[in-house]
């Protein structure tokens, strides 16, 4: 399932609340409000969105149909007797889409459907078809593309549905199937205003229910995408700044390690195994091997560096001498109480008072 936001729609779907996405569908709403116009015509299917309603929810749009449905005289409303979810329900024709001034004030329409104009954009809705099974399927926001062969399944289970006061909106231009569009209504009547329908106490509050169960779920749909927009965000700056932080790092890697990169390392090393005792003495034997050795992979990067001078140095060498002598290691105490330290004591006990002479000697020549 894929969305289109350029328009250019095949099979167009919208994902609707229970229970309005069931009242469109068998009819009984025949104007889908938004707060942006219809980007189609023609077929569009209804898929209801995985939210249990509330029985209050349902009750109050109920009340309300039965209510403005009363106006045109039927009283005989026959509701769903289940609001399915996460499921697709059927399909409407959207015929064209009105400002909710010209809808309200259209005296060729009856007072229940001029009554439903509650939003911005109005979308008209006619021939209402359901599914004699509802398909399971996952919906998103805004109006998307159905799969082929969910459309190709679907199309083969609709059934036509008896509205209770079927409606047809006259087109502007019988002409032109698109005329049906905000402005339109209003440029054949310039002082088009709304009609006065006699409203009665419980058609106020028939009302007053519908808007509030509809505010419900507007201000919901903001939060989550206000949400989206700032997890995003964050997502966003978090993989610049983890950019950021690994080109630096890679800059220093392929440059010769510097005393200021090796401290800076220490530092950051989980709870400072190494302090300035231990760099000092990493840099003097990192100095005197670069000397001996020549070894180009000891400068690939700072990792190496630290697990190359934690091994112990080859008896006899010029490392192991200077380890020795405790007048060249003046930081020794304090490294010798890190792990690393300890194993390599254990490992390498002190040599004879002979030893520690020759390496003195040594040093001082």
């Amino acid at each position: 399932m894929m969305r289109n936001n350029s328009g250019n729609y095949r099979n167009p779907c919208l994902t609707m609340h229970q229970p309005w996405a069931s009242l469109l569908v068998h009819g009984i709403k025949r104007i889908e409000g938004r707060s942006w116009p219809s980007p189609i015509r023609g077929r569009l299917w209804i898929h209801a969105a995985s939210k249990v309603p509330d029985q209050s929810t349902i009750q109050a749009m109920e009340y309300f149909y039965k209510e403005i449905y009363a106006l045109d005289g039927i009283t005989d409303v026959t509701f769903p007797q289940h609001y399915p979810v996460s499921r697709l329900l059927g399909c409407v024709e959207v015929v064209g889409c009105l400002k909710r001034e010209e809808l309200a004030g259209w005296e060729m329409l009856p007072q229940g459907v001029r009554l439903e104009a509650q939003t911005d954009h109005c979308w008209l809705c006619e021939s209402p078809q359901k599914l004699l099974i509802p398909f399971e399927m996952r919906g998103y926001q805004g109006v998307y593309n159905l799969e082929r062969k969910i459309y190709e399944a679907a199309v083969r289970g609709l059934s036509p549905v008896n509205s209770p006061l079927p409606v047809k909106f006259p087109l502007p231009n019988p002409r032109d199937p698109f005329s049906l569009k905000p402005g339109s209504i209003s440029a054949l009547t310039p002082d088009l205003k709304p009609a006065e329908v006699d409203r009665s106490s419980s058609i106020s509050v028939a009302i007053a229910g519908a808007r509030a169960a509809a505010t419900q779920f507007t201000k919901k749909d903001q939060n989550s995408q206000t949400t989206a927009r700032e997890n995003a965000s964050d997502q966003m700056n978090s993989n610049l700044e983890d950019a950021e932080i690994g080109r630096s790092y890679n800059l220093r890697s392929r440059s010769r390690p510097t005393e200021e990169d090796d401290n800076i390392l220490s530092s950051t090393t989980s709870n400072k195994k190494f302090d300035d005792g231990a760099s000092r003495s990493h840099h003097e034997v990192k100095s005197s091997g670069n000397k001996n050795e020549g070894s180009s992979s000891h400068n690939q990067s700072h990792n190496a560096d630290w697990k190359q001078y934690l091994q112990p140095p080859t008896k006899g060498t010029r490392e192991y001498k200077e380890k020795s002598s405790s007048d060249k290691y003046e930081g020794s105490n304090q490294l010798n109480r890190s792990q690393g330290a300890e194993a390599d004591l254990r490992q390498y006990p002190q040599g004879s008072s002979k030893v520690f002479a020759a390496a003195l000697k040594s040093l001082k020549q």
